[in-house]
Order: structure tokens, then sequence, then C-alpha cells
């Protein structure tokens, strides 16, 4: 056994409290480790399968700090964990992936800069501070652009369209006219995801590359495998291995792309990173040897990741708001895998849970 490895019986320490710790939960009761979720909201989806949690706040460094000495190695489920307290538990355990990784994700402008450092395409960029920005800005982007800001967007949230200058004005001031970004507006194709797995011994490995569909900024459907070019595909992995290994990452990485198709090729520009298991790889729970919730436990643990390869074509279908009501026909069907999070109120634009259909 390798001096990193953690043996069964030792405890996991999970930041975060939704549905993904409740899945990392899951595939690590499997292995024989325990897990210890900390989260400030009493009723959080993984505490139900953790063997211990705490319900404490993100700026609790007393208990962020006996958290962490009850705790072999801690990870996260979300990206929004607040500096500090990724620092004060460093201090006292492993925190993989690493804080660097959590402060890059966080900032979009960070994000973009470390991408284009590596080597990635990504789309035209420029910082937003205030008004006084907005015309420098649209010289780097052009309009049409996307306004973002730059911290705690997600499925859309804080993100603006703009077509013109004063409906750019009109947004930076909306979105609260500081901390913001302002992006090129790609015509992609469709996106796809590259899920990364790393180890700690730097060994990697990405599942087969899954094409995203939205519905209202969601992510509703997941395809595996997408339809590009082999060739797009190979480029996909190697960007996300390139990427994790730009971070010193362990543990997986999602990395979203557009496929942009011109010429009678395709390109891929990276759209953004995520510091966790992604929700476009759920599919692997059930359409791939290793799930990406387990080879996360077995990255972070220093354990071998597991075979990535896909056991047959699978769809992944988020359940969203009263889309979860349909229990009864999924289990129905002999194709489909149902996975609920055990979230108590139904809400639009809320996800309750997902739907593996293998080998369609």
């Amino acid at each position: 056994m390798a001096p990193d490895m953690l043996p069964p019986g030792s405890v996991i320490g999970m930041l975060g409290g939704g549905q993904l710790g409740r899945m990392m939960a899951l595939a690590a009761a499997r292995l024989g480790l325990s897990v210890h979720v900390y989260c400030p909201d009493p009723d959080s989806p993984a505490f139900d399968v953790a063997k211990a949690h705490t319900v404490a706040g993100y700026d609790d460094e007393a208990a962020l700090a006996a958290f962490a000495d009850r705790c072999d190695v801690v990870t996260y489920e979300f990206e929004n964990v607040p500096a500090r307290a990724a620092e004060v538990i460093a201090q006292r355990t492993r925190l993989r992936p690493g804080a660097g990784a959590l402060a890059t994700s966080q900032d979009r402008l960070a994000e973009k800069t470390f991408l284009k450092a590596a080597g990635a395409e990504v789309a035209a960029f420029a910082a937003i501070g205030g008004l006084v920005d907005i015309d420098a800005a649209i010289a780097v982007t052009g309009l049409p652009a996307i306004l973002k800001t730059r911290r705690f967007g997600y499925d859309g949230k804080g993100q603006r369209k703009v077509e013109s200058r004063e409906a750019l004005a009109a947004a930076v001031v909306e979105l609260g006219s500081r901390d913001l970004i302002l992006e090129a507006l790609i015509p992609f194709a469709i996106e796809v995801s590259a899920i990364v797995v790393r180890a700690a011994d730097g060994t990697s490995a990405v599942y087969d590359i899954g094409e995203n569909s939205h519905v209202h900024h969601i992510l509703k459907e997941t395809r595996v495998p997408a339809a590009v070019a082999p060739a797009t595909a190979a480029a996909a992995a190697d960007l996300g291995r390139r990427i994790a290994a730009a971070l010193d990452y362990v543990g997986v990485l999602g990395v979203e792309l557009f496929v942009v198709r011109e010429g009678g090729g395709e390109r891929l520009v990276v759209n953004e990173i995520a510091p966790r298991v992604h929700n476009s790889g759920h599919w692997t729970e059930d359409g791939a040897v290793t799930s990406q919730f387990e080879n996360h436990v077995r990255a972070i643990a220093g354990w071998p990741i597991g075979s990535v390869a896909t056991i047959a074509p699978t769809v992944m279908e988020n359940l969203i708001g009263a889309d979860a009501d349909a229990w009864a026909e999924i289990v129905a069907d002999p194709r489909a895998r149902l996975h609920l999070y055990g979230k108590a109120e139904s809400r639009p634009g809320r996800k309750m849970g997902h739907v593996n259909r293998v080998d369609v």
C-alpha cells in the first residue's frame, strides 16, 4: 500500500451538503470510508447518508477547525467555499483539490486568465469595474456579448446577454456595477463536457465526452458519446488533462467546452471549469465502469483511479422541479436508473434528481 493511501475506516470531510455530496458519500461508503459533512443547512440531503455531520457556518473558524481535526482529508461539493474556510482546513488536514484550484474557479476573470495561459482557447474577455470601463470592454469583445458577475453565478444566474452599448450600461448597473466580466458571444454548435479524474500521483483519465443540452440555462440532458468527430473528442480529453495538470489537481474536474463548427471542421473553446464532480458526469453512475463519485473519492484518498470506460451509450436527464413527480413511470422503464436526492420540497428550477437511461 502506498504511504499516501487512506485505509478503509478513514474519514473524508465534505464541505457542502447538497446532492453532489450525497452521491459522493454513497460512493465512499461502498469503499468502507466514512464521510463527515459540514454544511450550514440543517436539511442538507447529504446528511441522510453520511456517518456524521456538522451544522455550522463557513465563517465559524472554531467549528471548521474541530471538523478538520476529525477528518483525514477534506474535499468540497461546490466551488463557492470561502477562501478563508479553505485556508483554515488546509492548515489542519489535507484539502483536495487544493485551495489554488478553488480560488481559480471562483473568479471568472482569474479562471479565463488561467485557461488562456494554459493554452486553451477561450472567448475574448474584459474586466468591468464600473460604467467607465464599458467602451474599452466592447473594444475587446465586440457586441453582442455576455455580461457576467465574476463570482457566484450558476445555472444562468448573474448573466445578461447584451446587444448594444445602452443595454450593456443598464446590465452593468443591474448586476452591481463592479466585479463583472464581459465575454464575447461564441457561435457554438453544441456544448460538451470533459470529466477528468486526476490521482495524487499525477496519473489522469478522462471519461467519454458528453454532449449537453439546457433548458432555461439549466442542464437538462447529457448524452454520451457526444456527436463530435473522434479528433474533437480526443482534443477535448487532452485539454481536460492539461488543465488538471496545470492546476496540480487531485480529484474530479469538470471542463465545459463549446464546439464551434466552421469550414468543415470543429474547434473547441473552453467555457468554464468546475473543481468538483459535475452534473454532466452523473451518467457515469450507471454508464461507466467507475462513477465520477467513486473516482473522486479514490483520488482524494490516495487510491488508484478506476476505469473510466463506458459500458454502453447513456443519456442522463435532470429531473427539475415537478419532473420528479413522474418517479413511478420512470422506474417502470427497464432501461432507466432513477436517482432522487431526498429533497423535501419541489420548486421550479430546483434539481430534484436525475435518471440515467443506458444503452439508448
